[in-house]
């Protein structure tokens, strides 16, 4: 998990001097071209056979679902502090929560809803609104959120009758077309040096799924997710020297209560999951950025 910290925090530091140079549509297509063409070998490793399925409309969904979360965060982190839009990230399971209480047989209680009430709140401290101006990109950010919540509802429920493989298949498959065609629109050809940051923004963002994919399956959620505060610290300090970026006190309070509650609502789900029967597939981690 300390690892996926460092490999996102990157992958944040590359789509801030990739999109210097190119649209951030043109740079969602490369994060998702590179991650196929990585996941290939294994696709085939695996073999094709049994990645058939029988609900491509819900594929389809959770790939567009993705690809929107992908242009809205890639567009948030452009434009504000980077320890800022990390902390909004910590908010995708709070809304997954709301979304799961809303779309699934799934019973959320009290202490819960108390715990995504505190998400909130702390979502408020970082933005204080009426203290300062709400800015476009972070609000761009908390959608992004809400679209990664949007692909973890559809991940457990696709996970009832599909392999985790196939979950992954399809999102690489669908992901990397539909990104394809928003960034034609706007296509300019990346000069030499951009080559390096949008080929980087594809293979960290892969490398950190797989990295926070084996944390979850070496230990129990509940026990690696406190190491994913770590994204915060090291974005902190990659922005701090690579633009000078100083975090206010506001975004580490904010971003802790966030978390905090994040990680509240984890260790419920894996309790229930433990009394109610077996947990979903942590193919959703591959929803993040």
């Amino acid at each position: 998990m300390l690892l996926a910290g460092v490999l996102f925090s990157f992958m944040s530091l590359s789509i801030r001097f990739a999109v210097q140079e190119v649209h951030v549509l043109q740079t969602v297509f490369f994060r998702n071209i590179v991650n196929l063409l990585i996941m290939l070998p294994l696709f085939w490793h695996i073999g094709f056979g049994h990645l058939r399925t029988k609900r491509p409309v819900m594929h389809g969904l959770r790939g567009l679902s993705s690809v929107g979360s992908q242009f809205l965060w890639f567009t948030g982190i452009s434009l504000i502090p980077m320890a800022t839009a990390t902390s909004l990230t910590f908010t995708a399971p709070l809304f997954a929560t709301v979304g799961a209480a809303l779309f699934l047989p799934e019973t959320v209680r009290l202490r819960r809803w108390i715990a995504v009430f505190a998400g909130f709140i702390g979502t408020l401290i970082i933005l204080r609104p009426g203290v300062e101006a709400v800015s476009a990109p972070a609000l761009m950010m908390i959608g992004g959120a809400v679209f990664v919540a949007t692909s973890t509802v559809l991940t457990k429920t696709l996970s009832r009758t599909e392999h985790p493989d196939t979950i992954v298949f399809y999102l690489a498959v669908v992901s990397t077309p539909v990104s394809l065609a928003p960034a034609l629109l706007v296509w300019t050809w990346p000069p030499i040096e951009t080559w390096f940051w949008l080929i980087t923004v594809g293979v960290t963002a892969t490398a950190a799924h797989q990295a926070m994919t084996r944390s979850f399956a070496a230990a129990d959620a509940s026990a690696v997710l406190p190491y994913d505060y770590s994204r915060l610290i090291f974005a902190s300090i990659l922005a701090y020297f690579a633009f000078a970026e100083i975090p206010d006190i506001w975004t580490w309070v904010g971003g802790g209560v966030i978390f905090l509650s994040s990680l509240y609502i984890s260790r419920r789900e894996a309790k229930a999951a433990k009394t109610e029967g077996p947990p979903t597939t942590k193919a959703a981690t591959q929803d993040s950025t």
